[in-house]
This record gives C-alpha cells, structure tokens and sequence, in this order.
C-alpha cells in the first residue's frame, strides 16, 4: 500500500475513499464500505465518526478513549452478508491487524434511516 491509498486497503486516496463518508460529503453505501471507513477511522482516531456511525441502540453513552499509540496495519475482509442498497440488514467478518495482533470479528449492520450504522459485533479467536 503506498502513502496515498486509504488505509481500508482499497486501491484509493483517502479523500476518495472513506475520507468522503468521513467529512459527511458522502454516506457509505454498502456495510463493507462502512466497515472499511470505521476501520479506517480507528487509524485516523476519528471518534465522532465512529459514535455517529453506531446504531443508537448500542452506541456507548461515554465518549471513545482512542489509544494514539495503537498502530493499525491492515484490514482483510474475510466475508460479506447482506449488506447491500437491497438488504436492511448484513454481516461483515474482517481480520483487523495492528501492531502485535489482530482482531477477527463478525460484524453486524443495520439501516437507520437509510443510513448503514454499526450494530455490534462478535470477537471470532
């Protein structure tokens, strides 16, 4: 990945990529697309995007305490459900790597008025 692509890992600048979900210019319109621009997010330590893409049923009631010291090195998407301008509902599974680790998680998405938003999610290892 060179300097100029997004971090999600599509072959993409940031700015259009997931910096336009971002800024509110755009609204991503897949849950893979969400999934990327949180991702993405955590890299940048964008904590507002991250709550106002959280569904109001579980989003935290404390403000996000991101670690600036967290490396993130990459993202695998393993597997999309649903998830589409068609479905209401999808599942993202991803391999999120950082500096010592990974996270593997299944994701799940819904729509909030028209909007996808992070449900919550389940740790797979």
């Amino acid at each position: 990945m060179t300097r100029s692509n997004c971090p999600c890992g599509l072959p993409a600048p940031y700015g259009n990529c997931c910096g336009r979900y971002h800024s509110g210019s755009a609204t991503a319109p897949t849950a893979e697309a969400l999934m990327r621009s949180r991702y993405t997010a955590f890299v940048r330590l964008d904590a507002s995007y991250l709550l106002r893409t959280w569904h109001p049923r579980t989003r935290p009631a404390e403000p996000l305490d991101l670690d600036p010291g967290m490396r993130w090195t990459g993202l695998d998407i393993v597997e999309s459900t649903g998830g589409s301008a068609f479905h209401s509902a999808g599942t993202v599974t991803f391999r999120a790597s950082y500096r010592g680790g990974a996270i593997h998680e299944r994701s799940r998405f819904e729509r909030v008025d028209g909007a996808w938003v992070y449900l919550d999610g389940e740790f797979l290892d």
